[in-house]
């Protein structure tokens, strides 16, 4: 076994220098200069390796664009970006839609800018700035936002064409009156797409980069003035279905009368069309009709269609003291143009019934059939009155039939006056009487209502003897001898001339008066008899007191054709003239006078007219 020896230690030996001291500082210098001169080389590589490529960790619309030149990442980016061409918006508005894609509404992707974006991330004028920024990018990645160019012209030109398609305005409902035809047209709401909010949506959408869907249009609505027009055109078209016929009941039974008829030429040229506010905004169509144009026309069919109320008639029982109805009363009528009026307008807008009635205002008569002889005051008989027409002509006794039937039943009201023309009516063929002997202008000719007078005369004596003042009188211009049949003295006839002659009297008591006649035709005569109240006045008559006789005249004869050679027919009698008074004497129920009046007649003499055949020769003598 060998052992190394060394020297012995120095017990107080002398430091020694330890070189690592400077070799380790030199050491960190050299590797630190190393390291930075190969980062240095590194990031100077680095630098020129991505000089003309996007920076690594760069990234757009989820493609990595690092290390990609610009034409790959153009080519990369134009590949991937698709919203302008895939994405479709479709756009509703009730049962109408439209499909946009996003580029049809100005949506483009705007590659180069987005591109610029993505070279220009890490790269800036700081060298310090750009390490920092690639550093960051290269540990953390960066994302770059496609740029999206939005043309708002061509999303306003779209939205505008939709406009065109879905805009209109509100429109009026139409009448028109064409001839007799009615043409309408509904009202229509208008309606206007709202733009503005529209191109909202859109670019709300946009800035989102929805992908795609429906959006609802904003649509504003307007309503029309005037809704409808049916409802006028319904009235319009009813007036003009057809004519409307005027209508009026006969009084006397049998058919109505009319017709009288309004075309629809003549009602359409009456009708009237305008527009009316119903308050809220809104108009309607009001139809009406001017029935004031058929005013006239109406009018003058009133005269033909007046008819006077008509009292009941009545007769006496002598047994029972009752009146019974022999003729019902009628109530008279008169028409009222008003309220036909009114019901011509009724008519005209009745699409069914056509047919109008005329209105009439009624006037009760003044003597119903239910009105008792106790309410009139009539108790008793009062006058009677009887005169003969043997003689008579068949005609004239058919006339003294006729005019007596027209007094029948009457009752006269206290204080009224009787009018024997008014009573008796027109003297016609058509009223029922016949062609008779007739006194006029001081002779006796022929006429129509021979025998009439001999009705006036039987009257007259019996309101002589009730008593009544006559008011108008008129005696024949020469004695007849009917009135002085059965012995009865001249001087109490009455002779009626319509218009110009009449008789009259009035009631002065404070009862009605009821006229009863009656014609006999077995023995030629006719009976007034005056019912009423009693008032137990007395009437005396005295006379006649014959004054101036004068002889008749010589006969005349007179020419007819029809009487055969040798036969005579007269025609007048030969009466004296002479002036003949009667006294009347009116007492009281003491007998005492009320009145006292002369009654007094002239009469012409007058001389017999007889006709004979044409040969006889009496024709040139007499």
């Amino acid at each position: 076994m060998s052992y190394s020896t060394y020297p012995p230690r120095n017990p107080n030996p002398e430091p020694e220098f330890n070189p690592w001291l400077v070799r380790i500082p030199l050491l960190i210098i050299t590797g630190g200069v190393l390291l930075v001169g190969t980062l240095a080389a590194l990031i100077i590589a680095f630098q020129m390796r991505y000089s003309n490529l996007v920076m690594p960790g760069v990234a757009s619309s989820g493609v990595a664009l690092g290390g990609m030149t610009r034409e790959e990442a153009r080519a990369a980016l134009l590949d991937s970006f698709r919203y302008d061409d895939q994405v479709i918006f479709t756009f509703r508005y009730g049962d109408q839609f439209w499909q946009y894609s996003a580029g049809d509404l100005g949506i483009g992707f705007d590659v180069e800018a987005t591109l610029d974006q993505a070279f220009g991330a890490g790269r800036s004028e700081s060298v310090v700035s750009n390490l920092a920024q690639q550093a960051s990018i290269w540990l953390n990645g960066r994302g770059i936002a496609p740029v999206i160019r939005y043309d708002q012209n061509t999303t306003l030109a779209a939205v505008q064409a939709m406009a065109t398609e879905i805009n209109r305005p509100a429109a009026n409902a139409t009448l028109q009156i064409e001839g007799t035809s009615v043409i309408t047209t509904p009202g229509q709401s208008g309606r206007a797409l709202d733009v503005q909010t529209t191109l909202m949506q859109i670019d709300e959408a946009i800035r989102s980069l929805r992908p795609g869907g429906e959006l609802l249009l904003t649509v504003n609505e307007a309503a029309p003035t005037v809704w409808e027009a049916e409802t006028a055109a319904a009235k319009v078209r009813a007036a003009l279905s057809g004519p409307v016929t005027l209508v009026a009941d006969n009084p006397a039974g049998g058919q109505p009368l009319g017709p009288w008829t309004a075309t629809p030429e003549q009602i359409r040229a009456v009708l009237s069309l305008r527009l009316v506010d119903n308050g809220d905004g809104t108009q309607s169509y009001d139809v009406d009709v001017n029935t004031e144009a058929f005013r006239g026309y109406i009018a003058n069919l009133a005269p033909g269609l007046i008819s006077f109320p008509r009292d009941a008639r009545f007769h006496f029982d002598d047994q029972t003291g009752v009146i019974r109805p022999i003729q019902a009363a009628v109530s008279g009528r008169a028409l009222d143009v008003d309220a036909t009026l009114a019901r011509l307008k009724d008519g005209i807008f009745s699409p069914t019934n056509r047919i109008v009635p005329l209105q009439f205002s009624y006037t009760p008569a003044r003597f119903n059939d239910n009105v008792t002889a106790a309410e009139l005051g009539i108790t008793r008989m009062i006058a009677e009155a009887t005169t003969y027409f043997a003689g008579s002509t068949r005609n004239r006794k058919e006339n003294v039939i006729e005019a007596a039937s027209r007094f029948d039943g009457i009752i006269i009201a206290p204080g009224e006056e009787f009018s024997f023309n008014t009573w008796l009516g027109d003297i016609s063929p058509e009223t029922g009487f016949t062609q008779g002997k007739v006194i006029f202008g001081g002779r006796t000719i022929d006429g129509v209502g021979g025998g009439v007078c001999q009705v006036s005369t039987t009257i007259f004596r019996a309101a002589l003897l009730a008593g009544f003042p006559i008011t108008e009188r008129y005696s024949h211009g020469y004695r007849v001898g009917f009135y002085e049949q059965q012995n009865f003295p001249p001087g109490l006839d009455a002779a009626i001339w319509q218009p110009t002659a009449d008789f009259r009297f009035i009631n002065d008591t404070g009862f009605h008066l009821l006229i009863e006649t009656t014609v006999f035709p077995q023995n030629d005569s006719i009976q007034f008899r005056l019912y009423s109240g009693d008032t137990g006045r007395q009437v005396v008559m005295e006379g006649p007191v014959i004054r101036d006789v004068t002889p008749s005249l010589n006969a005349t004869f007179v020419s007819n054709p029809e009487l055969a050679p040798g036969q005579e027919l007269y025609v007048d009698w030969a009466k004296e003239g002479a002036d003949v008074t009667f006294t009347r004497r009116i007492l009281d129920a003491s007998g005492q006078l009320i009145r006292e009046e002369a009654i007094y007649t002239h009469y012409q003499p007058w001389g017999a007219v007889v006709q004979v055949a044409p040969s006889d020769p009496r024709l040139t003598t007499g």
